[in-house]
């Protein structure tokens, strides 16, 4: 499967596959493909872990989420994980110049979806409340980010710190309102 391949090839040496990606053709076909597949591991373990696997409240015992709300749940924070790499190409894209960038929204979009795979990745770490530290994994997402700023973008070294801090900082901010939104709409079967 070339989605697999790709996440491994991008999370073990993302030097070497941002030389290969920059030299791709803008094929949107595959990248939604890999952004379809990969969306799905966060939106599957969060719904297996609020419906199926549950919190432990003390005194209580297993709290599961009814099945309907996890699988609204599951849904909305897939949709919004897909909306926000999106809005992540439309960021990088539109401040590239602040940074020294050219402008170029195929490779911002690459940028967005393969600096993302670790967070999807991290949505493993959804199976179990006990688990949930491991999402702080996503965070190599930043690190990959930032070697493919300079290839994709054509930033000037001196400004891809700040342009990645730019581009990480509005990430968290759409996790979080999307977290916080999915917790409203759907409890605990939306984390």
């Amino acid at each position: 499967m070339k989605a697999a391949w790709r996440a491994q090839a991008i999370l073990a040496d993302p030097v070497d596959e941002w030389a290969r990606i920059e030299t791709e053709t803008g094929d949107a076909a595959n990248l939604l493909t890999y952004v379809v597949l990969l969306a799905l591991i966060p939106a599957v373990f969060s719904f297996t872990g609020a419906c199926v696997v549950g919190t432990i409240v003390p005194g209580v015992g297993a709290v599961r989420a009814p099945i309907v709300d996890g699988l609204f749940g599951a849904v909305f924070g897939y949709v919004m994980t897909c909306a926000t790499v999106l809005l992540l190409a439309i960021v990088i894209n539109a401040v590239a110049p602040r940074f020294g960038g050219r402008r170029d929204f195929d490779s911002a979009f690459k940028l967005a979806v393969y600096s993302y795979t670790p967070v999807w990745l991290a949505g493993i770490s959804l199976l179990a409340p006990g688990l949930r530290f491991l999402g702080l994994i996503g965070f190599y997402g930043a690190y990959i980010l930032w070697r493919g700023l300079p290839r994709l973008m054509k930033s000037r070294a001196g400004r891809v710190p700040a342009y990645a801090a730019v581009i990480v900082a509005g990430a968290c901010a759409l996790t979080i309102i999307t977290a916080a939104a999915q917790h409203a709409l759907f409890g605990s079967a939306g984390i």
